[in-house]
């Protein structure tokens, strides 16, 4: 969505003044263009932030570059595990698992999965979550 809504910014900036006062002026799209390439950097290391461990009592997930935030599910409070996969997943071969507890301010998410791992995480989760059933 970045490369979109900025690559169209950077489009509009440049052509609008450029056609209308002059070449001179196009050169207001360098700031969408420099922001475009800023933001294309800070979206990598996002992306590389995130981490997950399979651990013998529970799941854990860390993700953050400048606010790291570790989440921890344990295998007996999943209630859910569920792969997704939006338009714009399934278009780079990536996918998502989400993990569903009891507590509704869980916010425990895996993306940018290849989905043959997403699906084998999904199995072991789910296999480790009956195995280790807290009761519910």
């Amino acid at each position: 969505m970045l490369v979109v809504w900025l690559g169209l910014l950077t489009l509009a900036a440049g052509l609008v003044p450029g056609l209308l006062a002059g070449p001179a002026w196009a050169a207001f799209a360098l700031l969408p263009l420099a922001l475009l390439v800023w933001g294309w950097v800070m979206l990598e290391r996002n992306w590389r932030s995130w981490r997950y461990a399979e651990r013998s009592d529970d799941l854990l997930i860390s993700r953050g570059v400048l606010w790291r935030q570790e989440t921890v599910v344990p295998y007996g409070r999943m209630q859910l595990v569920e792969v997704t996969s939006g338009p714009l997943e399934r278009h780079f071969g990536l996918a998502s698992v989400q993990l569903h507890t009891a507590a509704a301010a869980s916010d425990a998410t895996i993306p940018g999965l290849v989905p043959t791992e997403a699906e084998r995480l999904r199995d072991r989760l789910t296999e480790l979550g009956e195995a280790r059933s807290a009761g519910l």
